[in-house]
């Protein structure tokens, strides 16, 4: 049975190893992090939004938050579980379909940066309406469209999403979850390969039940390579009007209970082979790239739901009188609300910082989103959770019920239930740090491999060798002592330099720390996902310390007279620094076995005595 076990976990791990991406010819700021090597070039200047794109944004914000405000009835939408069509309908006349369509079909051609302004707005009022959008064209059927389509395909359908049409993406399968080898879906070639009889299964596919096309990922005959068969999975794009397609089930969330989410059948669906998306075994590849961006859009709407759940609590706190005196008076709650505004800060100086990459190009953005994704929703969170507490009974209660006895209708309750599922959609949190953690190792890997392969020829691990010696010979020393030149910005404040050179050297006792782990644990370090998640964790404090920064350096210079946003970034940075610091001590004094040990134990019953008294 273990022999079985770990078959199929080889095969899993094959898989998704062939459909990573390769290191790409541009740097990436957090890849670099990782190696000890920080590169300040790539924050500051912070990456701003080019003035004549940031008006384009103002003006279309404008008409969206009016169109929010008088026609997004988001408590009602919470209440019945049905987005009006009224909505939808004014949210198309806005262009909101086509933000990201090229004008040349249609769309508003807006650029990563605007479109995540414009999510963010959405998000800030209605949870749902924004899951709508966001998941229509940061991971529906334009993205993938627009970078891997034929010119027929893009001529063919992204005039019709720019009008309107609903997009999905589906992948995940009732019994797969995030393990592609597994997947059950297939796509049989007929007629010679002119057509595809798609069959299978998709669960938790947003937008699904109302989408007029949508991407499949389905298994398609396997491909022999060195005599050996490769799993193959390819996309397809599949229109809701083609016979054998069933929407059977609308699933029902604890939050975001306005949005399309369902389970999804085909029955002998026959698709044209034209509608193959980029080539046949590209699919898990092509939901990759397509995710790597379209992420993004999760930590711009975390960012603000914790503004505006920012702004509840301050006012709440300013108002609220215990004790004769207001409650943001009292320590307990001050320290909340400040941890809050520092973490916002922080939250919308990553937000900005990756949208801005993205745009300019000139950076391998894959980790700089995971990490975005990973810290925004972690931090969204507990904001979310903090607000709760802080409007106490209030917070708890529904926005209905409060205005029903007379109060004002502040749905904090519901802000928490739409905020839970950002740290499961689009990847958990496990598998960003699990997809971080061995992208920081790449670097690495590629030098270690060949040694180790039994494929590689004697010669050639004595030249592989010889390479990585030379490299380690020089590297390794520098993860001890700073040979780097490259210094923060000159006009970094004294307030701010401490926590950057903090940002330096632990870079690079990160850089050899996580270097000793590999040497220790070797291929055992994949097991030791504690060890792992430690070390993700801290490269994004790191992260998220120097895009505050930067930030604050940035908006500070605009406004000298106006230290806030060096206050707040110098906050983050302390309680940051706090964490990072008990993670690098938790490497080496921790109870990881111990926890693993009952973890098991508790799985097995040997604890299920624990488990009486109850209503079983």
């Amino acid at each position: 049975m273990d022999f079985v076990k770990d078959s199929g976990k080889a095969r899993s791990l094959e898989v998704a190893e062939a459909a990573r991406e390769e290191a790409g010819r541009y740097p990436s700021f957090v890849g670099d992090l990782f190696m000890g090597k920080v590169r300040w070039d790539l924050l500051f200047p912070f990456p701003e939004q080019d003035e004549n794109d940031r008006k384009i944004g103002d003006e279309f914000l404008e008409k969206l938050e009016n169109f929010l405000k008088t026609q997004v009835d988001a408590d009602a939408i919470d209440r019945t579980g049905v987005l009006p069509d009224s909505v939808v309908k004014g949210l198309n006349e806005l262009g909101c379909f086509g933000l990201k369509i090229p004008k040349e079909y249609g769309g508003l051609g807006f650029s990563q940066t605007n479109y995540n302004r414009a999510v963010a707005m959405v998000a800030s009022h209605c949870g749902s309406t924004a899951v709508l959008l966001s998941a229509h064209q940061s991971i529906g059927v334009p993205q993938p469209l627009k970078l891997f389509g034929t010119p027929e395909q893009k001529k063919k359908y992204l005039p019709l999403f720019a009008k309107g049409a609903i997009s999905a993406f589906a992948l995940t399968e009732p019994d797969v979850g995030s393990d592609p080898a597994n997947m059950k879906t297939t796509a049989t070639p007929v007629e010679d390969g002119k057509h595809y009889l798609l069959n299978g299964e998709k669960l938790w596919c947003t937008n699904g039940p109302i989408a007029d096309v949508m991407i499949v990922m389905a298994k398609t005959p396997p491909k022999i390579v060195g005599g050996k068969e490769k799993t193959q999975i390819t996309a397809f794009i599949v229109e809701k009007d083609m016979p054998g397609f069933e929407a059977a089930h609308r699933c029902s969330f604890m939050g975001l209970r306005g949005i399309q989410n369902g389970l999804l059948r085909f029955h002998d669906v026959k698709v044209p082979k034209e509608n193959v998306l980029w080539g046949l075994g590209q699919g898990l590849k092509l939901a990759l790239i397509t995710l790597n961006t379209g992420r993004l859009t999760v930590p711009a709407a975390c960012t603000a739901m914790a503004k505006r759940a920012l702004g509840v609590a301050r006012d709440w706190a300013n108002k609220r009188v215990q004790w004769g005196a207001p409650i943001g008076h009292h320590e307990a709650v001050t320290a909340k609300i400040s941890l809050m505004a520092a973490a916002t800060f922080a939250m919308d100086s990553v937000t900005w910082l990756s949208s801005a990459m993205v745009d300019q190009g000139k950076v391998d953005v894959r980790l700089e989103a995971a990490m975005a994704k990973l810290f925004c929703t972690e931090t969204a969170w507990r904001i979310a959770d903090d607000t709760v507490q802080i409007r106490g009974g209030r917070g708890y209660e529904t926005a209905d019920s409060l205005k029903a006895r007379g109060e004002e209708p502040i749905p904090v309750e519901r802000f928490l239930r739409d905020t839970r599922i950002n740290l499961i959609i689009e990847g958990t949190s496990e598998i960003m740090h699990l997809f971080i953690a061995r992208e920081a190792m790449d670097p690495h890997l590629r030098r270690i491999f060949p040694i180790l392969s039994p494929k590689t020829s004697l010669g050639e691990k004595l030249k592989k060798l010889a390479e990585a010696f030379g490299y380690y010979a020089s590297w390794y020393p520098k993860q001890w002592f700073s040979f780097d030149s490259k210094k923060p910005d000159a006009a970094v404040s004294p307030v701010l330099r401490r926590p950057l050179l903090f940002v330096s050297s632990a870079s690079r006792r990160l850089a050899r720390e996580l270097f000793h782990a590999m040497a220790k644990h070797r291929q055992g370090l994949e097991k030791r996902q504690q060890v792992l998640f430690r070390f993700v964790n801290i490269g994004t404090d790191l992260f998220a310390m120097a895009a505050s920064c930067a930030r604050a350096v940035s908006l500070v210079s605009k406004n000298p007279s106006d230290r806030s946003p060096e206050e707040l970034a110098d906050l983050f940075c302390r309680e940051a620094r706090r964490r990072i610091e008990h993670e690098f001590r938790s490497q080496r004094r921790n109870d990881d076995r111990m926890i693993y040990k009952v973890g098991r134990n508790v799985l097995d019953g040997k604890y299920e005595w624990l488990e009486t008294g109850i209503v079983k």
